[in-house]
């Protein structure tokens, strides 16, 4: 069996993290090779953010046009040939020969782990003083009776298909769903979403995401929440699904798609793990703060391990790998200050403690909001739908920012900033906002903080010092 010369990095897996690490262990001078079972770039560029915000692109426009040319920008086919498009666009970013000028060697297909050291791909046995697993995630699928005998779509396959949809059934409320709902029913689909969550985005406060649930009730996509499948089937090429909803009263829909959106599993199979000792537990590869697995010289990161299945978030992961592995710094990975954003209209952006924690932790807190509608320039816009909340300790040090409104995921990155370097809201209060624009809101909401606190004592005595000023 051939040998290859000892790696000071070997990467498995070519998404976000992977190229991320791989990019800046050879940028850094190290000797480093990728191995990837498929294409480079990974979920994000073929079946995530890049073709679903795409979509989303376009389902904005369509819902801006009128019925005769909106049908003509909906056919299923140049909406996929569009998303291909824009794929073929950034892919030379992520193509094997931009890594390979950068000194990466690039190999293809499904390896295994002989030892901690040595990974076998082919007839190659590769060795490496460090290795990184970043082979991410593939769509959960969940037990549901009659699910294996009917066709059904992920995000791996419905940005690739060329058929047209009637009746989308979707199956999960978290961003996916409400995302691909929201742009499918913008572009002439008739939707119908199921949860068995009580509100969407069940990771985030409740006065946010009701304001999104309303919206997506007033473009006539069908909300039930609460409910549980009870059997899935196919009657004359038709999805079928039988549920109860939060009543337990049993009810039908038919389609004529089904999507499942129902979260992510790590990708981890067919790798060897357990013959070399690494710690798994309920299929999670376990890490520490440093991204170490129980091999300590086998690194993970990305979609694989992360509770936050972003692509800012497995860049960021990277960064941690290679101060660890290659400089021995002893780098800890963010936890705490992790925006993300869910890009519905109106979008909806958080970062920090949510007020369900704070309530449900027994921390102390307060909780400011200010509505979209009192800012001019959302008013020139049009889109005043929405609002921004901050909360922050008695005394005022920022916790956490949610905004759910026109362009949030631009507007969080300010408290994004302030929560990671500890600031105070008057941080953000005496900070000069350009007029108009959005970012208002930000100084409008920690604005909120300084008028409460005005009691009608406070009012009494500052009234006083201003008579003795003559005032």
């Amino acid at each position: 069996m051939k040998k290859n010369p000892l790696y000071d990095l070997c990467v498995i897996g070519g998404g976000a993290a992977g190229l991320t690490a791989a990019a800046g262990a050879a940028t850094l001078g190290a000797k480093v090779v990728l191995i990837e079972k498929n294409a480079l770039g990974g979920d994000c560029l073929y079946s995530g953010c890049i073709p679903s915000k795409t979509l989303i692109h376009l389902a904005k426009i369509s819902s801006s046009l009128n019925k005769t040319d909106a049908a003509a920008l909906n056919s299923p086919e140049k909406i996929t040939a569009h998303l291909e498009k824009v794929i073929k666009q950034i892919e030379p970013n992520d193509s094997p020969e931009r890594f390979r000028k950068l000194g990466v060697e690039v190999i293809f297909g499904q390896g295994q782990f002989i030892t901690n050291h040595e990974f076998q791909i082919k007839n190659l046995s590769i060795t490496a003083k460090n290795f990184v697993l970043a082979t991410g995630t593939s769509p959960f699928i969940p037990a549901i009776a009659g699910l294996e005998n009917t066709p059904y779509l992920t995000n791996e396959t419905i940005f690739k298909t060329t058929e047209p949809f009637s009746h989308l059934i979707i199956i999960g409320a978290g961003p996916v769903g409400c995302e691909l709902a929201q742009s499918y029913a913008r572009l002439g689909v008739q939707i119908s979403l199921l949860s068995s969550s009580q509100h969407l985005l069940p990771n985030e406060d409740t006065d946010l995401s009701a304001v999104l649930q309303q919206q997506l009730i007033d473009e006539d996509i069908q909300l039930y929440l609460n409910s549980t499948i009870q059997r899935i089937f196919t009657v004359k090429n038709k999805v079928n699904l039988a549920f109860t909803d939060a009543s337990q009263q049993t009810n039908h829909l038919c389609g004529s798609h089904l999507l499942i959106a129902t979260g992510r599993q790590p990708n981890i199979t067919g790798l060897n793990l357990k013959a070399i000792g690494l710690k798994i537990e309920k299929q999670q590869i376990i890490v520490d703060r440093r991204l170490r697995t129980s091999q300590k010289n086998i690194y993970a990161c990305g979609d694989l391990v992360s509770p936050y299945k972003f692509t800012h978030m497995a860049e960021h992961q990277a960064g941690v790998v290679l101060k660890n592995a290659l400089f021995h710094w002893p780098a800890k990975v963010e936890q705490q200050v992790v925006p993300h954003c869910t890009f519905t209209d109106p979008e909806l952006a958080s970062v920090g403690l949510t007020e369900h924690a704070a309530m449900h932790n027994g921390i102390k807190y307060r909780s400011y909001t200010f509505p979209f509608d009192q800012i001019d320039r959302a008013i020139t816009d049009n889109n005043t739908l929405g609002f921004a909340k901050v909360i922050c300790s008695p005394k005022g040090k920022l916790l956490g920012a949610h905004i759910v409104g026109p362009q949030a995921g631009e507007l969080i990155s300010e408290f994004v900033l302030a929560l990671k370097q500890g600031l105070n809201l008057s941080a953000i209060r005496n900070t000069i906002h350009i007029y108009p624009t959005l970012s208002q809101i930000n100084r409008r909401v920690a604005d909120q903080q300084l008028k409460t606190s005005l009691t009608p004592t406070t009012r009494k005595l500052l009234k006083w010092i201003f008579r003795l000023q003559g005032h």
